[in-house]
């Protein structure tokens, strides 16, 4: 993920609330906001929620084998081998859920791809949809190299798979929870508007013409947060009340210190959703390695991660759920129905 990233590093540390997510300003302005659901000034979900019953947590030995495994597939830019091993993969994986596949053809610079998203179903009890995102592609730019994205692609994607074991067999007393694998992030020649994101693209297009889109009550997405020095960034293209929610999980579960500490403008997967109006907060560890050392490179290797960063990662992603089930939402405006 080629991603443009504008840097505004801000400590905020000291602003966290115990227990109860930050009552901060935001720290961009309107002009960086990429929907009419990212309100200016509007950075703290409602009153104080109590979620029913212990928080979920995933199996970190099972997500780590998980991340091992996508990594033995090898590269996985969309036409290679690799990458056809990751669909039947996750096929195997999920082949107990209800599973549907979005296949479409990507117009890119160079030439048309097949690519697909592969979303998994989980149904709640109450009417909306709670979507999980992770990419599942390498660069195609470096499919002349030995990357293997463990952190950028495997661990998210591993992490997706840990939750749909957390999910799975049980009724889940709120929203359903879907989990979208999602092909065509990085970008084929360099990062454009145009060369980037094409699932999420697809995907969201067709969420809205199908009517799916008015039933999103979040899109919560997962990128590079295998990285055994997680330090996840605030990003101020998601959308702040859900972005704060994300704190306050990290929080009642003693996960602050490993969020929040910078802010950062990131292009990555939930954009095409935040612009279809639906509220977003992308879960990522941007900078990888020493001065980013890491990213985009062969060295994104498993023995840079860490099963107690997925563990992390995964736990918030579950608390955050819990939390908007609990009725977390904008301060001042009601939930789309």
């Amino acid at each position: 993920m080629n991603r443009k990233l504008n840097c505004s590093r801000l400590l905020l540390g000291a602003m966290i609330l115990a227990g109860l997510g930050c009552n901060r300003e935001s720290t961009v302005s309107a002009e960086g906001r990429v929907a009419a659901s990212l309100t200016p000034g509007q950075s703290a979900p409602g009153p104080a929620v109590e979620p029913a019953g212990p928080p979920m947590r995933i199996d970190s030995a099972r997500a780590w084998q998980y991340t091992k495994e996508i990594v033995a597939l090898g590269p996985r830019w969309d036409g290679s081998p690799g990458q056809k091993k990751m669909g039947e993969y996750l096929h195997a994986k999920l082949k107990n859920d209800q599973v549907e596949e979005d296949a479409f053809v990507a117009d890119t610079p160079d030439g048309k791809f097949q690519m697909r998203n592969i979303v998994a179903k989980f149904p709640g009890t109450r009417d909306g949809i709670i979507v999980l995102g992770s990419h599942i592609d390498t660069c195609y730019w470096l499919r002349k190299t030995t990357f293997v994205g463990a952190n950028d692609g495997a661990s998210s994607t591993a992490l997706l798979l840990a939750i749909a074991d957390q999910l799975r067999g049980k009724k889940l007393e709120g929203y359903s929870v879907w989990l979208a694998f999602l092909d065509g992030e990085e970008a084929v020649r360099s990062w454009t508007a145009a060369d980037s994101l094409y699932g999420s693209k697809h995907l969201a297009q067709k969420w809205q013409q199908d009517g799916t889109i008015k039933n999103i009550k979040a899109f919560l997405l997962a990128d590079m947060i295998g990285d055994s020095d997680l330090d996840i960034s605030r990003d101020a293209n998601s959308t702040a009340w859900l972005e704060d929610t994300v704190m306050q999980a990290a929080t009642r579960l003693g996960y602050q210190s490993y969020f929040f500490a910078q802010t950062q403008t990131i292009e990555d997967d939930h954009l095409p959703f935040a612009r279809a109006g639906v509220p977003v907060a992308d879960v990522i560890d941007i900078d990888y390695g020493y001065n980013n050392a890491y990213h985009h490179t062969t060295e994104d290797t498993l023995d840079k991660l860490s099963p107690k960063s997925l563990q992390i990662a995964g736990d918030v992603f579950l608390e955050t759920i819990r939390l908007i089930n609990a009725g977390a939402s904008p301060p001042h405006a009601p939930q789309k129905s």
